[in-house]
């Protein structure tokens, strides 16, 4: 099998390019953050000439510049397996750009091309966009983060006039203004295959976003534009909302960071009521308060399409909360509603807990970062008894101590659907620890379980790891920044010797030191399911490296292993001879 995962820069280029010569098997090629150069590119380039199978590359973050992918340029003009072409941060610059768009006119196959961050500027985007006249198989172009600006902007929208293939294209972060923004809106009216447009941080002002209002009012494809970053005002607001209720394509509005406050959202409320399309409003970082949280739950009592809300980071508070909760208890289509950092306290929590009794189509709720406290989470504990749809619940930052974990814990034994937890940064300790092992014991439906930064200390850690030994469903355990040292560590080994369904296990920021990494060692010479093992941060050095090296020549499961610790050249060496023959990522 070819190592395609190992982050040493060791392993040059020219060795995988020689085996895709002869290899007929392989599909992905994973090749990023390699330090892989233009030589490098040119032997796969090479190998992609005569290679048949390969239908994936990932070369971000490498340094292959324009002479490099001037190489793999040629290699499209015959190759015809290869669909995704990852191209991210190489330094591609226009003239690589431009080798690329002379391949895209004869190449067939490729479909997916990323590009982001090769500073091609205004002339590398004109190139392309004369290609996509002629081609016709690319369907997603990724070009955000390269200054096409708008004469770049401009080329593509003539491009989009007639092109018929692309269906994704993404111009985020590239200094686009008004008037790139006004020639991609008049494309979209005529435009019948593009169906997402990514637009987020560009200068685009009053006169570009009402040119897109416009152009859903046709009969445009569209139907996931992504606006976050740019300035929204009053007047846009209402030609957006006026907009959305002719639409009858567009799906996801992303309007995330746009300097919204109430009066643009009382607007967007508004259109709600009649749309019947749109299924995801981001409304993110904006500045939006109880009242224009009131608004949006008068248009939730009567829309029936949307199922995503995103209001993270807006200031809705309690009232805000309460008034959304109301809305809960009689929309039906509603399935994801992220309210994280927006002030709400208990009292709102204790709403949307009530609701949560009642409503049957909520499956995500993101609480985080509003301080809810003990009593918010007492009462959500007293709604997942009853609740039969929420999977995922997230409490992260929420000031929940021991007493508030229990609850939740509690309700663990008894509810049946939920499958995530996050509780990062809280301070359960090993009370609550030992109240979640009870509950982990019968639980039979959590899967991901994050209790990072937890103030959680061996006692919890061993209290969790007897869980471990019976549980057979969690596949996620975070216990990254506590307090566990090679105690914990110890009994957590031991559970890994007989569970067989955990595939990760973060350990990252404790104390475990070399004793509790042979013991986790000793562990993987047993276990065949842990995929994912990071123990970066825990004061490890060569005895716990090298008991570490040595297992994974016999260990077939574990993929990556993050050991970010202070290793000395003993260490680095066993690991340095262990990562070539393995197929597992190795983090040092």
């Amino acid at each position: 099998m070819l190592a395609t995962s190992q982050k040493t820069t060791s392993i040059k280029a020219w060795v995988f390019a020689e085996e895709l010569k002869t290899n007929s098997t392989l599909t992905t090629l994973d090749l990023r953050n390699r330090t892989i150069t233009s030589n490098g590119a040119q032997a796969l380039a090479e190998a992609l000439k005569t290679n048949s199978t390969l239908t994936t590359l990932y070369l971000q973050n490498n340094s292959i510049g324009h002479i490099g992918v001037q190489a793999l340029s040629e290699a499209l003009k015959t190759n015809s397996a290869l669909i995704t072409l990852d191209l991210f941060c190489n330094g591609t610059g226009t003239d690589g750009s431009r080798a690329l768009a002379e391949a895209l006119k004869t190449n067939s196959t490729l479909t997916t091309l990323d590009l982001r961050n090769n500073s091609i500027g205004a002339d590398g985007a004109m190139a392309l966009a004369e290609a996509l006249k002629i081609n016709m198989a690319l369907n997603t172009l990724i070009l955000w983060d390269n200054t096409i600006r708008d004469d770049g902007s401009r080329a593509l929208a003539e491009a989009l006039e007639t092109n018929s293939t692309l269906t994704t294209l993404d111009l985020q972060n590239n200094s686009i203004g008004d008037n790139g923004a006004l020639a991609l809106a008049e494309a979209l009216k005529t435009n019948s295959t593009l169906t997402t447009l990514n637009l987020q941080h560009n200068r685009i002002w009053y006169k570009g976003l009402l040119a897109f209002s416009e152009a859903f009012k046709t009969k445009s494809a569209l139907a996931t534009l992504a606006l976050q970053g740019n300035v929204f005002e009053d007047k846009i607001a209402l030609a957006f909302s006026e907009a959305l209720k002719l639409s009858s394509t567009l799906t996801t509005l992303d309007l995330w960071g746009n300097s919204i406050q109430d009066g643009e959202v009382m607007e967007l409320a508004q259109a709600l009521q009649t749309n019947s399309t749109l299924t995801t409003l981001i409304l993110a970082s904006n500045s939006i308060t109880e009242k224009g949280a009131l608004a949006l739950s008068m248009a939730l009592k009567t829309n029936t399409a949307l199922t995503t809300l995103d209001l993270h980071h807006n200031s809705i508070g309690n009232t805000g909360a309460q008034a959304l909760a109301e809305a809960l208890r009689i929309n039906s289509t509603l399935t994801i509603l992220n309210l994280a950092g927006n002030t709400i306290r208990s009292n709102g929590a204790k709403a949307l807990s009530k609701a949560l009794k009642t409503n049957s189509s909520l499956i995500i709720l993101d609480l985080q970062n509003n301080d809810i406290g003990d009593n918010g989470a007492q009462a959500l504990a007293k709604a997942l008894k009853t609740n039969s749809t929420l999977t995922t619940l997230d409490l992260w930052g929420d000031s929940i101590r021991s007493m508030g974990a229990q609850a939740l814990f509690e309700a663990l034994k008894t509810n049946s659907t939920l499958t995530s937890l996050y509780l990062q940064n809280n301070s359960i300790r090993d009370d609550g620890a030992l109240a979640l092992s009870e509950a982990l014991k019968t639980n039979s439906n959590l899967t991901v379980l994050d209790l990072w930064g937890n103030s959680i200390q061996d006692d919890g850690a061993m209290e969790l790891a007897q869980a471990l030994k019976t549980n057979s469903t969690l596949t996620t355990l975070i216990l990254a920044s506590n307090s566990i040292t090679e105690k914990g560590a110890l009994a957590l080994s031991k559970a890994l010797k007989t569970n067989s369904t955990l595939t990760t296990l973060n350990l990252y920021n404790n104390s475990i030191g070399d004793n509790g990494a042979q013991a986790l060692a000793e562990a993987l010479r047993i276990n065949s399911t842990l995929t994912i093992l990071n123990l970066a941060g825990n004061l490890i050095r060569d005895n716990g490296v090298i008991a570490l090296s040595e297992v994974l020549r016999i260990n077939l499961t574990l993929m990556i292993l993050e050991l970010e610790n202070s290793i000395g050249d003993n260490g680095a060496q066993a690991m340095h001879h262990v990562s070539l023959p393995t197929r597992c990522q190795i983090g040092h």
